[in-house]
């Protein structure tokens, strides 16, 4: 699509009538073209209930490991399979999780206007299309934080997350940061503080985007202003890195976004580095391995908070998720999403009242794309038929 290029959903038809829903983020021609060329070729003519063994079978020879195009198109599938399942069944996806742990869940609000996560060019400073206007809360996160924590507590909303360092990272290739611009991102977060108190929880996202040393000098400069947790304040491959972090501060450490596949959650576990594990339902490998996770890390001891700041399907998954998991700490979530540019896009979905979140009652996701989305001016789509391959 035109309007948002890195967003791709997958559709998966059964025989019986049934369809399921699975999206992703980032790099869409890329997953298309994998899902089209592989994936495909794997799932057509299968049963759709046997998502364990589909997991495994897309998981491949190659690309198993990373959350790169194969992971994230699996992981598209994985939804879209899950959400069959559902519906086949007659169950909300979170029942089929193991049921209702939690009626709803807590949210933040992750800062970030409508055009934030929307650019083809990727993730960075010059792409983040700031701009003042209703719930572009990435330039008021910059420009008027105290006011932005006020408005959000008058929604029922007490967590906000903020990355006022960006910038500066960029500028040195996360090796230094002055003194002076130390202190100005610290000023954003002190201006909450003032603002608000202790009303507001504060997350700072890092975006792994610093070395250890850097990472180490922010988090110690933070620790005044009591955030609820650091978040990817270095890559989570380097090793022993998160932990070196996390053994001088008594903040806690939150990570996981963008690793992949059980495997390397464990490894970040058994590191004893993570307060709390952001495992992303379109990135990990879908809901079959993010459940896993959840698992995983409630047996370390450590809390979730599902990743979301891309589209409505991946938010409603992650509430299934943590409608499901006993140890879910608070879900993320952008207001300029769920009350913006989601409904131009899908009906359905994840319903947040105030500060809460709860997922939708209905078989499967309950979400579904609003009828003539593909025969929209901007939206590519793509079909692969059982017929095409037989043909080939």
């Amino acid at each position: 699509m035109d309007s948002f290029p890195n967003l791709t959903y997958v559709r998966v038809h059964t025989d019986e009538g049934i369809t399921g829903l699975g999206e992703t983020f980032y790099g869409a021609e890329a997953v298309e073209a994998h899902i089209h060329s592989v994936a495909a070729h794997a799932l057509l003519g299968q049963d759709p209930l046997q998502i364990e063994r589909h997991a495994k079978r897309l998981a491949g020879y190659t690309g198993y490991i990373g959350s790169g195009v194969e992971t994230r198109a699996r992981s598209a599938i994985d939804l879209a399979l899950w959400d069959i399942l559902g519906k086949a069944s007659g169950q909300p996806v979170y029942n089929l999780l193991g049921g209702q742990t939690h009626q709803s869940i807590p949210i933040y609000n992750t800062c970030a206007g409508e055009r934030y996560v929307n650019s083809a060019r990727g993730q960075a400073v010059a792409n983040w299309g700031l701009a003042e206007g209703r719930y572009e809360d990435l330039y008021a996160a910059i420009n008027r934080p105290g006011e932005l924590a006020r408005e959000l507590l008058d929604q029922g909303v007490r967590g906000m997350k903020i990355w006022p360092f960006d910038s500066f990272a960029e500028a040195s290739d996360g090796h230094y940061i002055s003194s002076e611009d130390l202190a100005w991102g610290l000023s954003r977060v002190g201006q909450i503080r003032d603002a608000v108190g202790s009303d507001m929880e504060i997350m700072i996202e890092l975006h792994a985007l610093w070395d250890v040393p850097s990472a180490r000098k922010i988090v110690a400069a933070l620790e005044e202003f009591r955030p609820m947790w650091i978040e990817d304040p270095v890559r989570s491959d380097i090793p022993g890195g998160l932990a070196r972090i996390a053994r001088d501060t008594p903040l806690r450490i939150a990570a996981g976004e963008t690793v992949s596949g059980l495997a390397g959650f464990q490894s970040l576990l058994s590191q004893e580095s993570l307060g709390v594990v952001t495992v992303d339902t379109t990135w990990a490998g879908g809901l079959t391995i993010a459940s896993k996770v959840a698992a995983l890390a409630g047996a370390h001891g450590i809390p979730i908070a599902p990743h979301d700041c891309t589209g409505p399907v991946a938010l409603a998954a992650c509430v299934h998720l943590a409608t499901a998991a006993p140890n879910t700490l608070i879900q993320e979530t952008v207001r300029a999403g769920y009350l913006g540019w989601y409904s131009s896009l899908v009906e359905g979905g994840a319903v947040v009242t105030g500060g809460t979140i709860s997922a939708p009652t209905e078989p499967g996701l309950g979400i579904r794309l609003v009828e003539g989305l593909e025969t929209r001016e901007g939206t590519e789509t793509r079909s692969t038929l059982l017929t095409d391959l037989v043909s080939h």
